[in-house]
């Protein structure tokens, strides 16, 4: 009934969407396996995709081939970049989106790729032979063969949804949990466990009343995630602001008792930073109200999602709190908030290419990894269909670095210091925030791509290819080179830009200077300095905006950017150590044993892999290159 596929995805969340994309590009030929035909690339929590460092994963996906961005721009309904008050290295992309569009979406270019299959049922257990996976076995006892596996259960494996006393079986809101996935792995020697996330009650847009809230109008113009050629929002629907209350807080405890939370029927961790509103109000007692983002589903219809109040107390006790809320006071509620606990895999049981070490070609990404959030699903499930084609074509696997990408850092995170609560990204977890922008991924990762794909990259109707990617590359390098040159090359006279300069209360000039000088200066930036000198503005209209962006931050960050990159390249010193692959780290008696066991355990590739892993010291690095003859 089955060929034998290359490679096998099992889920069709957001990370499972990017793996079968991702081996997909590279010429394997993917089975996509979900329990739902009809809730692919479901956005199971939140309508939105980016925000802080997350919205510099989804370029970075974007940049290597994935279409997390594409998507996101086709069916945005509101585009901000948040933190603007702030440097480069912090400005983040989201997008409200359409969550129904967004599936379809997705479902729609799935669908076009000639190398991606689907097949809808439940996944019980693994094909597993002498170490190696070689496919799965569904719930109609199917068993289906593959030279790769990718899982990517997100909440479902067995997942239990919480709502006060009530709990039942679901890994999402009206759907069964998977079960038989778990049990096999861990006798396989795998070990288990198990995290919380949560989600808002859902409103009736109409029942709510705007004018009591604060706007929260997108950016003008809209900016967009995808390097490519994605449409811009020319309309946008605008999200609201709003507070809970301390009347709102007293209603909230009442419900406490009957919390599974405070009463111990959830034993997951739940995420630190995206708590539950009862967890906000028991944890910051001394805040008099936490604020509510009021965000629409989607451009055709009434649906409203509370982001901020996230909640598994009885739907009576969410109700009754939230019609206290300023806005509320006649609301109709769609559906209540609830926790769902379900299991994860401590992800130091994986390669930095996200392979299990128990089960050769066996990949984890998203949920099942311990992370939380669609950014960072998506990324690992890119990686991972990327390295599961490697794989089996017997090729090298693709890891980035901390240097070269939040993905990078990420994987490195989890894989070299595990995690046991849902993993968020933030700019803060990157050492190297200035490099890695997110103006900038194209410039980085495409790259990277083109070396990586070559001739093997699979053409589809209506997507890029790699040519059309790396001119879009090309032109972006050339014109900041362009832009750089006029400024050092061009100057200007205390007439004209004294006045500019005085009024920003910068120090007026006595003579000629080069525009680069005032551009360096604090407060001055490129849109102030084109309203005053017409050749300049003449010039920056021949560009994208984007272009102008990176040109900006590479002149005014210049000195940074250089500092941070001899950092990244004293590290990579240690990262071009290869460690042997079945080093004994248990025969250096001069090793802490936290060390060696640490050590056994993750099998780093690299010293600099080594040297940050939790429990190494750099005294154990010291040993670790004396037994390698460094």
């Amino acid at each position: 009934m089955f060929p034998k596929y290359d490679v096998i995805v099992v889920g069709a969340g957001h990370a499972g969407c990017e793996a079968a994309i991702g081996a997909a590009n590279l010429g394997s030929k993917v089975l996509l396996v979900t329990m739902n035909m009809q809730t692919i690339a479901q956005m199971s929590c939140n309508p939105a995709m980016g925000g802080v460092a997350k919205g510099q994963i989804v370029r970075e996906i974007d940049a290597l081939g994935g279409y997390s961005g594409i998507v996101t721009d086709h069916t945005a309904v509101q585009f901000r970049m948040l933190n603007l008050s702030k440097g480069p290295a912090m400005w983040s992309p989201r997008a409200q989106s359409d969550r129904m569009m967004f599936a379809a979406k997705w479902r729609q270019m799935l669908e076009a790729h000639p190398n991606v299959d689907f097949w809808q049922d439940m996944v019980a257990g693994l094909l597993v032979k002498n170490g190696v996976v070689g496919g799965v076995v569904t719930g109609m006892g199917l068993q289906i063969e593959s030279q790769a596996v990718v899982l990517t259960n997100g909440t479902f494996l067995n997942g239990i949804i919480h709502i006060g006393e009530k709990q039942f079986g679901g890994g999402r809101a009206g759907e069964k949990a998977a079960t038989g996935i778990t049990e096999q792995l861990i006798q396989l020697g795998f070990e288990a466990g198990r995290m919380k996330t949560g989600t808002p009650p859902r409103f009736d847009g109409r029942s709510l009343d705007y004018s009591r809230m604060e706007v929260q109008e997108g950016d003008s113009p809209a900016g967009k995630f995808s390097y490519t050629d994605t449409p811009r929002l020319e309309r946008q629907l605008p999200c609201h602001i709003t507070y809970t209350s301390q009347e709102v807080h007293d209603i909230l405890k009442e419900g406490f008792e009957q919390s599974p939370m405070f009463q111990g029927r959830i034993q997951g961790l739940g995420p630190r930073y995206c708590p539950s509103i009862e967890d906000k109000i028991n944890r910051f007692a001394d805040k008099e109200r936490h604020q509510l983002f009021v965000e629409p589903e989607g451009w055709d219809t009434c649906e409203i999602y509370v982001n901020g109040f996230s909640s598994s107390l009885p739907e009576d006790v969410q109700f009754k709190a939230l019609r206290k809320i300023v806005g509320f006071e006649n609301a109709k509620m769609f559906r209540p908030g609830y926790a769902i606990e379900y299991d994860y895999f401590p992800p130091n049981q994986l390669k930095l290419s996200l392979e299990t070490h128990l089960v050769k070609n066996l990949f984890f990404a998203g949920q099942i990894n311990g992370t939380t959030g669609y950014e960072e699903a998506g990324c690992q499930g890119l990686m991972a269909g990327i390295n599961a084609h490697l794989a089996i074509n017997e090729q090298e696997p693709f890891i980035l670095k901390r240097s070269e990408a939040y993905i990078g850092v990420l994987i490195d995170d989890l894989v070299n210091k595990g995690t046991e609560e849902p993993y968020r990204m933030f700019t803060s977890r990157a050492e190297y925030r200035i490099l890695l922008r997110q103006d900038n991924a194209d410039i980085r990762l495409t790259p990277l791509l083109e070396k990586l794909a070559g001739e093997k990259w699979q053409e589809v109707e209506g997507v890029p290819n790699i040519a059309e990617r790396m001119k879009k590359v090309d032109e972006k390098r050339a014109a900041t080179v362009e832009i750089e040159q006029f400024f050092k090359e061009t100057s200007v006279a205390p007439d004209a830009i004294n006045g500019f300069l005085e009024s920003i209360g910068s120090a007026p000039i006595r003579q000629q200077v080069k525009l680069h000088g005032i551009l360096l200066r604090p407060n001055v930036d490129l849109a102030g300095l084109r309203t005053l000198l017409p050749d300049l503005d003449a010039l920056l209209n021949q560009y994208d905006p984007d272009f102008l962006s990176e040109a900006e931050t590479g002149m005014k960050y210049d000195g940074y950017i250089k500092k941070e990159q001899e950092l990244a390249d004293k590290m990579l010193r240690l990262e071009e150590l290869k460690i042997f692959e079945n080093f004994d780290f248990q025969s250096l008696t001069s090793m802490s044993i936290e060390a060696r066991e640490k050590l056994s355990k993750v099998r780093p590739r690299t010293i600099g892999q080594a040297s940050r892993i939790s429990g190494v010291t750099p005294a154990d690095v010291s040993v670790l290159l004396v037994h390698m003859g460094r």
